[in-house]
């Protein structure tokens, strides 16, 4: 069997969360297809087996169903066609990629239009493709700037808006005869004269809503659509029945709901206008993100430096960067030194130094030296497009708690149109027996107040400015699920070293003096151990002159032996010095007190003198003990799992505040000391490193790893801290309690609306266009509660 692979398709057209159910319904009908379709990213979100079925056939199917699926438009300068052959090549090859929708090569203008899938490629993998054929191609510059297709999509739904309103507002002037007894022009009063402001209004600026609900009902699906379609039709329809009443008899009084049906689309128009602009602000954290990439990148090639776009930049080529530009891919320093603002990336406010083959990130800022680099990742390789990636998915993923909302939208719009035609038979019936007018405007309320919008948005919106927000404070959420099962937990379990630690040794105590410092260090330089290198940095730090050792031998499990000039060096152990007859007095009860402290102490001997003492401990991280603290006040246990002996454990541990440790833990039992706790009934957290802890943290019900955004730490856990920040910890899990309290907030008052609305309607306490425009406000409601997560102090 083939290996599942993973795409995303920009899905048009949906209009609420019918749509988005019927999409995923049929495509999980499929064979070898799992998809999760969202209303609010409009987006589908699709694993398939190639051998079953292909991402032409999941668009096909979509297609199908009455929707569209998004394509972004590119075009090219191509170099080295020579003839309609070459164009015709390029042409044909391109066509044949999946997720190309249409290539056109044009050999006059050396140009190249492609209209593609952004899920399965990007413009650097087409141009790789056509560099494969034997030619060159680089992303044509457009000196214009051009707008989004969302902001297009605002502009148009603006002026459809602003026509509808002109057309609606005399129709508007009517309804205060019914309601006020007002007196108005007689002209407004004409039958035909409002069926002439409500016509193009109906069938022109509200064609859109036939054409939704005939695809919805051509596909088995009911969805928004077939609701403000049959309401309104409904209220336009026997309005005009009622203006040919009164063809050749001047004296009857027509009946008519012209202004109920324009008036109706127009608010309708005005909620999805008003939802459709506060959706576009839930995705600012990804804009963000995406501003952080370079756009430009200075190249060398043939000896010349130019500037290309970065999509144009390949893997081995050869950029220079000077100070105050962005590295604008990942790679690795080739030549000079400098120092680069990381903050971006691990949150690190200090500028990191480079050096010849260090590694750098690709967004990142050079801040004081020209250096040259080589692009070891580009395009969606890098460290800042896998977390884009991340971030992506999290906002286009379902949490759980929607399911309940997936399954109750596949059924309302059914149920209401049955409710609205029991509405209609008990007025005709039994309220008014024979009068068709109240029947028909209480079953119309009843159609349009029961819109599931609200309902679909309310889950995915906050999910989106959850997972939004995380990402700004450097949280990386997988999946709306992680962020959702997040709040459940009951114990977090963190690694020792690189958690709580930083993972690197230090001098914390030296008894001695300069010269002994000198002569200990010089003696270590030699050894590659971290404690040998950690006292080497102590020294230089202390501005030590330190050389090199003439001789230098480790003893196993004692410690070291040198000779520097004239002077024999012994650091090591107890057992060391004792074998070598050097008299430590009382230097053994403060060794004790070290190594109480969790500390690694060594005695230093010179020609079998007694000189000194040097500790060297993996310090804690500053502020360790304030996300413990923090993780207690949200009634969290704390357990510390270690390699370490008991004591240096929990000597660690009770510095910091955690309430059990589990130390002498191989890497490989790990995993099995989280099942552990999991089988008292607890909802564990596995926070560590996301490499060495990768089992651990993928038995845990939620994995965090400590990282600095690669790709490793990222696949490795639920969530990922960029930077090695421990009060991120804590903010996690109060991003979590906060969203789900949001959605929570959200589903309560779409039932509430929706449980409260349809009653009022039926019994005729609701006229049709204060219904529209409740039914409009209530999607805008439930966004903007969504957004107040962006302001919520965490």
């Amino acid at each position: 069997m083939s290996e599942s692979e993973h795409t995303t398709l920009g899905v048009t057209g949906m209009t609420c969360a019918a749509c988005s159910n019927r999409i995923e319904k049929v495509l999980n009908k499929m064979d070898g297809v799992e998809a999760k379709v969202n209303l609010t990213t409009e987006k589908a979100s699709v694993d398939y087996n190639p051998s079953a079925a292909s991402v032409d056939d999941i668009s096909a199917k979509i297609e199908k169903l009455g929707y569209g699926v998004q394509t972004e438009k590119a075009e090219f300068d191509v170099y080295g066609m020579t003839c309609a052959a070459c164009s015709n090549r390029i042409e044909k090859v391109l066509n044949k990629q999946s997720g190309v929708k249409q290539a056109t090569v044009n050999l006059a203008t050396e140009s190249a239009a492609i209209e593609y899938n952004p899920g399965l490629m990007e413009t650097g993998d087409i141009i790789g493709r056509i560099k494969k054929l034997g030619y060159d191609a680089n992303v044509k510059v457009d000196q214009e700037d051009k707008q989004s297709q969302k902001e297009k999509q605002i502009r148009k739904m603006k002026w459809k808006l602003i026509i509808s309103a002109v057309l609606s507002a005399p129709l508007l002037m009517t309804m205060l005869v019914h309601l006020f007894g007002m007196n108005v022009p007689d002209i407004l009063m004409n039958p035909w004269f409002q069926f002439a402001l409500a016509t193009p209004v109906q069938f022109i600026i509200g064609w859109q809503f036939y054409v939704g609900a005939y695809k919805s009902l051509k596909n088995g699906g009911a969805n928004m659509d077939v609701l403000v379609a049959l309401g309104t039709s409904a209220a336009y329809f026997y309005s005009l029945y009622e203006s040919l009443k009164t063809i050749g008899n001047p004296g009857y009084m027509p009946h008519l709901y012209f202004e109920t049906s324009a008036i109706l689309i127009t608010l309708i128009l005005f909620g999805k206008y008003l939802e459709t602009n506060a959706k576009s602000k839930t995705t600012v954290a990804l804009s963000k993100l995406l501003d952080l990439q370079a756009k430009q990148a200075r190249v060398i090639r043939n000896g010349d430096e130019m500037m290309i776009p970065v999509e144009d930049v390949a893997v081995g080529d050869r950029l220079m960067v000077k100070p105050g530009e962005k590295f604008p891919v990942d790679g690795l320093v080739a030549k000079g030194k400098t120092s680069v603002d990381e903050s971006m990336i691990t949150g690190e406010s200090i500028p990191v130094e480079k050096d010849v083959q260090s590694n750098v990130i690709g967004s990142t800022i050079n801040k004081n030296g020209t250096v040259e680099m080589e692009a070891t990742k580009v395009g969606k390789d890098t460290a800042l497009a896998s977390i884009v990636k991340v971030v992506e998915d999290a906002q286009g993923s379902k949490a759980p708690i929607q399911r309940l909302a997936d399954v109750i939208s596949g059924y309302f719009v059914p149920i209401v149109v049955g409710i609205a035609i029991l509405t209609f038979i008990i007025w005709i019936s039994f309220v008014q027996p024979g009068v068709f007018e109240p029947a028909l405007v209480a079953s119309i309320a009843v159609l349009v107040i029961a819109c599931p919008c609200a309902l679909g948005l309310a889950t995915p919106t906050s999910i989106m400015v959850g997972t939004g927000k995380s990402a700004e404070t450097g949280i990386l959420f997988k999946g709306g699920e992680h962020l959702e099962r997040t709040h459940h937990l009951d114990a977090v379990i963190l690694d020792k070293t690189g958690t709580i630690t930083k993972g690197k040794p230090e001098v914390t105590d030296f008894t001695g003096d300069y010269e002994t410092l000198k002569l200990l260090a010089s003696a270590e330089k030699g050894s590659e151990h971290p404690l040998a290198e950690a006292i080497v940095a102590y020294a230089t730090e202390q501005d030590v002159a330190v050389r090199d050792a003439d001789s230098f031998e480790a003893i196993p499990g004692r410690g070291i032996k040198a000779t520097v000039g004239d002077n024999q060096i012994l650091v090591g152990t107890r057992k060391l010095m004792s074998e070598n007859d050097v008299v430590t007095g009382g230097a053994d009860q403060t060794m004790t007190g070290y190594e109480g402290d969790g500390k690694t102490a060594m005695l230093i001997a010179v020609d079998s003198e007694f000189r000194g003492i040097v500790a060297v401990a993996d310090t804690i991280k500053e502020t360790a003990a304030r996300a413990i603290s923090q993780l207690h006040e949200q009634g969290l246990e704390t357990i510390m799992l270690t390699g370490d002996n008991e004591r240096t454990a929990q000597a660690i541990a009770k510095q910091v505040g955690i309430d059990q440790v589990i130390a002498q833990v191989l890497p490989e039992e790990k995993a099995d000391k989280v099942k552990e706790v999991q089988l008292q009934g607890k909802k564990v957290a596995m926070v560590g490193d996301g490499i060495n802890d990768a089992p651990a943290l993928a038995v845990a019900d939620i994995g965090i790893a400590i990282g600095t955004g690669t790709e490793v730490a990222i696949e490795a856990a639920d969530v990922t801290i960029l930077g090695g920040e421990l009060l991120l910890i804590p903010k996690a899990i109060g991003i979590s309690k906060a969203t789900i309290k949001n959605i929570r907030q959200n589903l309560f008052w779409a039932f509430a609306y929706n449980s409260a609305g349809i009653p009022i309607a039926a019994v005729g306490l609701l006229a049709p266009w204060i219904a529209g425009g409740a039914m409009a406000l209530s999607s805008v409601s439930v966004v903007s509660n969504s957004l107040r997560l962006k302001r919520a102090k965490i």
